[in-house]
């Protein structure tokens, strides 16, 4: 007889979902990250989108969340490309959900636009967002919005 517990893979994808999410948010905020921490930076957040993917529980909002955070991600990184390709993923699934989330995929899509060059489009980028502003009703959510927003330098 084994001691070993069965293998949950509902529970381990639950858990590593997560936890990639958060260590990736951890890097993302580190402002002196080395080479390698910002291969783990986006190791961690297509990690917590993969594995998102793999959840059962997996909507159009969470999806939005993960390629926004790759999008984030790649900005960080400055492969404005990629930036705008997971901007995109990120506005193609925040249609439908609560309007912070949309918002922040302009967020996304703005912040891919400065690093791509392309100041026109972020600023109409930046525009869309803050038409969504204030649609968003919890204040918390309203004030992190505007604060990435102003972050932006169009």
């Amino acid at each position: 007889m084994s001691d070993q517990s069965p293998f949950d893979r509902v529970l381990a994808h639950r858990q590593f979902s997560a936890e990639a999410f958060n260590t990736a948010w951890d890097l993302i905020d580190k402002t002196d990250r080395t080479p390698e921490e910002d291969i783990a930076m986006l190791c961690r957040a297509a990690a917590s989108l993969w594995h998102w993917n793999q959840r059962s529980d997996m909507n159009s909002q969470s999806r939005s969340v993960g390629y926004w955070q790759l999008s984030r991600v790649f900005a960080l990184l400055s492969e404005g490309g990629m930036a705008m390709r997971c901007g995109e993923l990120c506005l193609k699934y925040s249609k439908g959900t609560p309007p912070f989330y949309e918002a922040y995929a302009y967020e996304a899509l703005a912040r891919a636009s400065v690093i791509s060059g392309d100041s026109a489009a972020a600023i109409r980028y930046l525009a869309a967002a803050q038409k969504l502003v204030d649609r968003i009703e919890e204040p918390s959510s309203r004030e992190m919005i505007m604060a990435d927003l102003q972050s932006i330098r169009a």
